[in-house]
């Protein structure tokens, strides 16, 4: 008797790990990629089994593999269009994990800090301007002793997010930019090097005198590269924060039932103009159930636990009122 209540007892324990130990695989935005490794290693920790492995290859891959339906979930800085959602092979939802800002970094000698009026820097990235003492950069930096140095533009060589944020906002400030490059997650760059990834962006940045280039806060922060003060639309000079992209978010007083919004060049004293939410590409329902329940349980711990780490990346958490709204469409994922 004894034998057999052990065998049954030994049984259920294996029923129970196997039921548990789930595999699953994300790929997509380099954007919230370090917040995302903290938060999957930290959850699988915490959760014997359960394997997440994410893949950062940019938004457009993400949203190419997850509407594919090679992937468990996809990550996207990238607004998904209507086309993209309804040709995707299995319905999917984004919802919003984290906020976070994209900032103009740069390499001039001698220089710690240069604003940028938003004309000024479109005018940059076209190819218009092209020295870094540029009377129009002089006016706005007096006192700022801007050498007779060769502008070198550094731009993402393959689909970002980042690039979408950035040119986004490009295409509100800069009429020339909208009729040009536009918005989207790979552009025909007017000029430049193209570097892959934040990480690719920011190495060549460190690398090249006279480079400017765009990346995420973090990348800035971990790689002690300077980058610049933006004025935003209510005529201020700020320089990437959690609270200025608090405060971009904040102009949303209505979400979007998808969570489809843009927050660049959003209204706002201390509004940091390049800000944006970033999206976890998840199925309505997952081909494989018990894979979905993980999911889920990860979502609802994202929300919760997960929100209370992302200011030490340099990351707005997600406020109170979208946190409500997500638990809601998670809990009728299937």
């Amino acid at each position: 008797m004894r034998k057999t209540i052990l065998f049954a007892v030994g049984l259920l324990v294996l029923t129970l790990t196997t039921a548990q130990a789930q595999k699953l695989t994300g790929a997509g935005a380099t954007f919230p990629y370090p917040i995302y490794s903290k938060w999957f290693s930290e959850y699988s920790a915490a959760h014997p089994g359960v394997e997440i492995n994410y893949q950062s290859i940019g938004s457009g891959g993400g949203i190419k593999q997850v509407t594919s339906g090679l992937v468990d979930f996809g990550a996207s800085d990238i607004i998904m269009t209507d086309e993209q959602i309804a040709s995707s092979k299995t319905k999917l939802v984004a919802l919003p994990t984290v906020l976070g800002a994209v900032v103009p970094v740069f390499n001039v000698t001698g220089v710690n800090n240069i604003k940028f009026s938003p004309d000024v820097l479109a005018d940059i990235f076209l190819g218009k301007i092209t020295s870094w003492n540029d009377p129009r950069l002089v006016k706005d930096n007096p006192g700022v002793n801007l050498p007779n140095e060769t502008i070198n533009v550094i731009h993402r060589a393959e689909g970002s997010g980042t690039t979408f944020i950035f040119s986004d906002y490009l295409t509100k400030v800069s009429k020339e930019w909208a009729a040009g490059p536009n918005k989207g997650s790979a552009l025909n760059w007017p000029k430049g090097i193209g570097g892959k990834g934040n990480e690719g962006v920011a190495g060549l940045v460190r690398q090249l005198p006279g480079a400017i280039g765009y990346v995420e806060l973090i990348y800035a922060m971990q790689n002690k590269i300077t980058f610049g003060e933006i004025k935003n639309s209510a005529g201020n000079w700020v320089k990437a924060s959690i609270g200025g992209v608090t405060e971009a978010a904040a102009s949303v007083k209505q979400l979007p039932a998808d969570y489809r919004v843009s927050i660049t060049n959003a209204p706002g004293a201390q509004a940091y103009p390049i800000s944006s939410f970033t999206w976890l590409l998840i199925p309505v329902k997952s081909a494989d159930p018990a894979k979905g329940k993980v999911l889920k349980d990860f979502l609802n711990w994202m929300l919760n636990d997960g929100q209370n780490q992302v200011s030490n990346l340099y990351y707005a958490p997600l406020p109170k009122s979208v946190v409500e709204k997500e638990h809601a469409t998670v809990n009728n994922l299937q």
